[in-house]
C-alpha cells in the first residue's frame, strides 16, 4: 500500500539485497548470526532514514510522499525479520493450521503516514489462542525490532479475540479500520476483514460517529480548544492532522471508503474540498516530519524554537513587516483553519443523512417540522440556508447578509452554506465593499446583540470576513512570534470583539464593573465595535501598527458608513489603544504628573470611556491569564482619576488636600489604633501619604508599632491580598544603600516575582518598603510554606546570610522558552513624566532575578529608587524604576545618562549570568 506513493525505493531500502546479505549471515553463522544480523538491519534502517531525511530537505513540503517512504522502510524490514525468524530460527517444514500469523500494520503505520520517529505499530494474528510456535517467532521478531531502537505497539490476537475487543474498544476499532496486511497469511487476514465489517461495523455507524466526536472534543479541550495557540500540537491540536483523520475514520466506517479520495464518491466532499484536505494533510505531515527529523524524537509540539527551523527548512523567508518564522506559522494557521471548515462541513452532511434514516415513533410519527422562510432563506431545525446554489451568484451583498441573519435570529449558519459561501466568496469585489446596503448588513453582525464572536468567525472560516474586510484578510491566520500573545492577530480579534459583546450584556460585571456600566454611556456603541475590530489591523506591515492602524481606520470607516465625527474616534482609540496599559502598568499613578499627561492626550470623557473598555477587552483576548485583578485594579485607578481630572477640570485637591485626605481615610481603618498616625505618622513625608493606599497605611503602621514592641530592627510582614491579585510583602529595616536591591533578591530567591514596589525611608532612618509580589503563575503566595519562605529568603538577602549573585543565577526561569527569542535589551530615559523624578524603562529578555539585576546597578550608579513597576509581556519585561540622584533631584547631565544606561544594559544581559543560564 505505502509503496504506490514512493519513488526509487530501491534507494530507500533494497529488500532482495538485505534478505540475501541476512541469508548468507544466517547460513555460515547458524546460532551465532544474531549480532551480524542487527548490524545489517540497523544499517538498513539509518540508510533508509539518511535517504528519506536527504529527500524532505529536497522536497520539503512532500508530507505524503516522505511518510509514505518511513512506511515502506519499515514494512520491508518486517518482512526479512520475518523471513529470518521462519527460516533460519524456527523453521518448520510442513506447517499446521495453527502455524499460520498475519502481521498487519495498524494506526498510522496502517495508513502508510510515518513520521521519521513514529510508533511502529503492528498487529499479530493468529488462528488458535495458544499457539508455540506463533508466540516463538512473535517474540523473536519484536526482540529484534527493539533492537533496533524502534519503538513498536504491538498486540497478539486470534481473529475472534480482536472482533470481541474491537467491539468494547473504541481504539482498538479505530485501528482496524486502517489495518494492512504487511506479510504473512494472506486467508487470516481476509478472515479478519470480513468479520471486522461484518461483526464490528455493520449497524453501528451512529455510534461510532457519536463516540469520535466526543473523543474529538475532549482531546480539543486537553490541546488548548483553539487551532490558533502559538505552539499548537501538529498531530493531535485543533485543525491538525488527528481531526483530517477522524474525518477519514469516519467517512470509512460509515461509508467503507478506503482513501481519503472516496468521501468524493459518496458525496461527503467535492472534489476541490478533496484537494484542499490532500494539501493541509500534505504540508502537516511535511511539518511533522521535519519536527521528528530536528528534534530526533517523536515530536508534535510545534514550540517556539521548532517553529524557526521547520520555516528555515521549508524555505520560507524574511518579507517586509512579517518575518520567515511568521510567514510560515500563517500559512500553517490556514492550513489548520481549512481543517476546521472542513470537519464542519462534512460532519454536517453526516447528520442530514442520519436525520434523513432516522424513523420516527409515536404521537409524532408522520409529522414534519415544516420548513420556513425568511428573506428569502429558508430556516429549519435551527439553521438557516440558501434556496438555491445559485444564490450568492445572483447578489454577493447576500454573503454578508446571510451572517447577519444567523446572528440576529440566533441560527447556525447550515454547512451546505456555508460550502456554498465559502465557494463563492470570490466574487466579493470593490463594487461590494463599496454598497451601502453591504456595510450596513456588515456593522449590524459587528454589533450584534446575541453573539456576534460566533457569527464572525463562521464568515472567518467561509473566507467572507477577509474578502469584504481586505485589510483583516491580511492579518487572517497571522501569528505574533512571542510568548505573549496566545493566538493568531484573527482570533484575538474576534475573541475581543466577543467579550466586548459579553460586556455590553452585563455578563463579565464581576471582572470589569466599570466597563459594564460606562458601555451604555458612550456616544457611538458601533464606533467602538469598529475600534475593537481595528486595533490590531495593521500588524505584520512593518511599522507601528498603532500608526498605520489609525490611517486604515481613516479609510474604512467612511465606507462601514460611520459619520465624521465616529471616524475621528475610532482613528484616536487606534492609535492610542495601547496608552492606558502602558500607562497603568508603567507609571506610578501616584504621581500627578501621570495623570496630567494621561489626560492631555485623552482630552473627553467619551474618549476615556471608550479607551477604558477596549484596553480591557484587549488584554483579555490575548490568551487565559492574562487579565487579572492586578491589572484591573491598576487600571481603575488610572480611570478614576482621569475621569475626576476630566470632569471638574483640575485635580480635586492639592497636595497638602490629598495628605490630610489620607490621613483621615487612614484613621477610619485603624479604628482604635488611629493614634499611631501620630507616632508613626509624623515620620512619613508627603510623599508616602500620596503614594500608599489607606489600608496598606495601616498594614505598616500596626506593624511598625510591633517591630518597635519587640525590638526587631528587622522586620517582614507578608499577607495575600485577594483584591490586588498579589500578596503585599512589607519590610521595615534601618535604611542603608543597596536595601532595596537585596530584598528584590531575596523574594526573587524564594520564587516570586515583584509586579510592583514602593521604597520610603521615615524621618528616623528608617525604611518602609512595600511590595506586591505573585507565584509564576500571576497567583498570590498564599501557602504557610510559600509565606515562610518568603520571608527566609528576605531575611537572609538582608542579614547577607547567603551569596546572592551565585545562587540567583542558579533559580530557572518559569518559561525557559524565553531563550528562543532575541530580545534586544533597551533604557529609555523621560525627565518630563514627573515633577520629582526620572523615569527609566528598561526592556530586556526575562531571566532569572533581572529586577536584583537592574537595582543593583542603579545602586552603585548612586540613584535611589522611589518606585519600580513591572510588566511582563511574556519573554521580555519592562521595568520601569522613578529615581532620583543623592541629593534627589532629577538626573539630567547626558554624560551621566549614558554612564547609567550603560551600566543597566549590561545588567540586563549580564555576559556571566547569560553563561549559566545556556549551560
Amino acid at each position: 500500500m505505502s509503496a504506490k506513493r514512493v519513488s526509487a525505493q530501491r534507494a530507500i531500502i533494497d529488500r532482495r539485497v538485505l534478505s540475501e546479505e541476512v541469508a548468507a549471515l544466517a547460513r555460515e553463522q547458524g546460532a551465532k548470526a544474531r549480532p551480524a544480523i542487527l548490524a545489517a538491519l540497523r544499517a538498513a534502517l539509518d540508510s533508509g532514514r539518511e535517504q528519506l531525511a536527504l529527500r524532505l530537505s529536497e522536497k520539503p513540503s512532500a508530507g505524503h510522499e516522505n511518510t509514505a517512504g518511513h512506511s515502506f522502510l519499515i514494512d520491508q524490514l518486517v518482512r526479512v525479520i520475518h523471513e529470518y525468524v521462519t527460516e533460519y530460527v524456527y523453521p518448520v517444514a510442513n506447517r499446521s493450521a495453527a502455524e499460520r500469523l498475519a502481521i498487519l500494520a495498524v494506526g498510522g503505520y496502517g495508513r502508510a503516514e510515518m513520521a521519521p520517529h513514529s510508533d511502529v505499530d503492528i498487529a499479530f494474528i493468529t488462528p488458535l489462542r495458544r499457539a508455540p510456535w506463533c508466540e516463538q517467532v512473535i517474540e523473536a521478531m519484536l526482540y529484534l525490532l527493539w533492537d533496533l531502537g524502534l519503538k513498536v505497539g504491538h498486540s497478539s490476537r486470534t481473529v475472534a479475540d480482536t472482533m470481541k475487543m474491537a467491539k468494547e474498544d473504541l481504539t482498538i476499532r479505530t485501528s482496524l479500520l486502517e489495518a494492512r496486511l504487511v506479510w504473512g497469511d494472506q486467508a487470516l487476514y481476509e478472515e479478519l476483514r470480513s468479520q471486522f465489517w461484518n461483526d464490528v461495523v455493520k449497524g453501528n455507524a451512529r455510534q461510532f460517529l457519536t463516540q469520535k466526536l466526543q473523543e474529538r472534543e475532549a482531546r480539543h479541550k486537553r490541546m488548548g480548544d483553539s487551532r490558533y495557540v502559538v505552539e499548537p500540537n501538529v498531530k493531535d491540536g485543533k485543525g491538525g492532522l488527528r481531526d483530517l483523520q477522524t474525518l477519514y475514520w469516519i467517512g470509512k466506517f460509515i461509508h467503507r471508503a478506503n482513501t481519503a479520495a472516496e468521501l468524493v464518491d459518496v458525496g461527503l466532499l467535492t472534489q476541490a474540498e478533496y484537494r484542499s484536505f490532500r494539501r493541509a494533510e500534505g504540508f502537516l505531515l511535511a511539518v511533522r516530519c521535519h519536527m521528528h527529523t530536528i528534534t530526533d524524537r517523536a515530536e508534535d509540539r510545534l514550540t517556539f524554537d521548532l517553529q524557526r527551523e521547520v520555516a528555515k527548512r521549508m524555505n520560507f523567508a524574511d518579507r517586509t513587516g512579517k518575518s520567515a518564522v511568521e510567514r510560515f506559522m500563517q500559512f500553517y494557521f490556514l492550513q489548520a483553519k481549512r481543517v476546521g471548515s472542513l470537519t464542519g462541513v462534512f460532519l454536517a452532511h453526516l447528520d442530514e443523512e442520519f436525520a434523513k434514516k432516522r424513523t420516527r415513533t409515536g404521537f409524532f410519527a408522520g409529522w414534519n417540522a415544516r420548513p420556513r422562510s425568511l428573506k428569502g432563506y429558508v430556516v429549519e431545525g435551527g439553521r438557516i440556508k440558501t434556496p438555491g446554489d445559485d444564490w450568492f451568484r445572483k447578489d454577493p451583498v447576500r454573503l454578508i447578509e446571510v451572517f447577519q441573519l444567523a446572528e440576529a435570529n440566533q441560527f447556525e449558519v447550515h454547512p451546505e452554506t456555508m460550502r456554498q459561501a465559502d465557494r463563492d466568496a470570490k466574487r466579493i469585489n470593490g463594487e461590494i465593499r463599496d454598497d451601502p446596503r453591504a456595510n450596513a448588513l456588515f456593522l449590524d453582525l459587528l454589533g450584534g446583540k446575541n453573539d456576534p464572536e460566533t457569527a464572525l468567525r463562521w464568515m472567518n472560516e467561509a473566507g467572507v470576513f477577509g474578502r469584504f474586510v481586505p485589510d483583516f484578510g491580511r492579518v487572517n491566520a497571522q501569528m505574533q512570534f512571542d510568548m505573549y500573545h496566545h493566538y493568531t492577530v484573527d482570533e484575538h480579534t474576534i475573541r475581543a470583539i466577543g467579550l466586548l459583546s459579553q460586556i455590553e450584556r452585563g455578563l463579565l460585571a464581576k471582572d470589569h464593573p466599570r466597563a459594564t456600566k460606562q458601555i451604555h454611556k458612550v456616544s457611538s456603541r458601533r464606533a467602538l465595535f469598529v475600534a475593537v475590530l481595528l486595533h490590531d489591523i495593521a500588524k505584520g506591515r512593518g511599522g507601528d501598527h498603532s500608526v498605520l492602524g489609525a490611517e486604515v481606520a481613516q479609510e474604512l470607516c467612511p465606507r462601514f458608513g460611520l459619520d465624521d465625527k465616529e471616524t475621528e474616534l475610532v482613528a484616536w482609540l487606534v492609535l492610542q489603544h495601547l496608552l492606558m496599559s502602558s500607562t497603568a502598568q508603567k507609571r506610578d499613578l501616584t504621581d500627578p504628573k501621570t495623570i496630567e499627561d494621561f489626560v492631555a492626550e485623552v482630552k473627553t470623557l467619551d474618549r476615556l470611556r471608550n479607551l477604558a473598555i477596549l484596553t480591557a477587552v484587549d488584554i483579555r483576548a490575548v490568551g487565559p491569564g492574562t487579565w487579572n485583578s492586578w491589572k484591573g485594579q491598576l487600571l481603575g485607578e488610572l480611570y478614576d482619576s482621569a475621569q475626576e481630572r476630566l470632569r471638574l477640570g483640575h485635580m480635586r485637591h492639592g497636595r497638602k488636600e490629598r495628605v490630610a485626605a489620607k490621613k483621615e481615610a487612614a484613621a477610619q481603618v485603624l479604628g482604635d489604633k488611629a493614634y499611631l498616625l501620630e507616632s508613626v505618622g509624623r515620620m512619613m513625608s508627603d510623599a508616602y501619604w500620596i503614594a500608599e493606599p489607606e489600608d496598606i497605611i495601616a498594614k505598616n503602621f500596626i506593624q511598625y508599632e510591633e517591630a518597635k514592641r519587640i525590638e526587631e530592627h528587622l522586620s517582614i510582614h507578608c499577607e495575600p491580598d485577594e483584591e490586588r491579585g498579589a500578596t503585599l510583602v512589607s519590610v521595615i529595616a534601618a535604611d542603608h544603600p543597596g536595601l532595596f536591591y537585596r530584598i528584590a533578591g531575596g523574594i526573587h530567591l524564594a520564587g516570586a516575582n515583584i509586579i510592583d514596589a514602593r521604597i520610603h525611608t521615615a524621618m528616623n532612618g528608617y525604611a518602609v518598603d512595600n511590595f506586591l509580589v505573585q507565584d509564576q503563575h500571576g497567583e498570590p503566595f498564599s501557602e504557610a510554606n510559600q509565606i515562610a519562605r518568603l520571608k527566609k529568603g528576605i531575611r537572609d538577602a538582608l542579614l547577607a546570610q547567603v551569596e546572592l549573585v551565585p545562587r540567583l543565577a542558579a533559580r530557572p526561569l518559569s518559561h525557559s522558552r524565553a531563550k528562543t527569542f532575541n530580545v534586544v535589551p533597551r533604557v529609555n530615559f523621560d525627565n518630563t513624566a514627573s515633577n520629582h523624578f526620572t523615569v527609566i524603562e528598561v526592556t530586556a529578555r526575562d531571566r532569572p532575578a533581572l529586577l536584583n539585576r537592574l537595582a543593583h546597578a542603579l545602586f552603585k550608579a548612586n540613584l535611589m529608587v522611589q518606585s519600580a513597576h513591572i510588566t511582563a509581556y511574556g519573554e521580555s519585561v519592562a521595568d520601569t524604576f522613578y529615581v532620583t540622584d543623592l541629593t534627589g533631584g532629577k538626573v539630567t547631565a547626558p554624560d551621566r545618562l549614558a554612564e547609567i544606561e550603560a551600566a543597566l544594559l549590561a545588567a540586563a544581559s549580564d555576559a556571566r549570568q547569560q553563561q549559566l543560564e545556556d549551560a
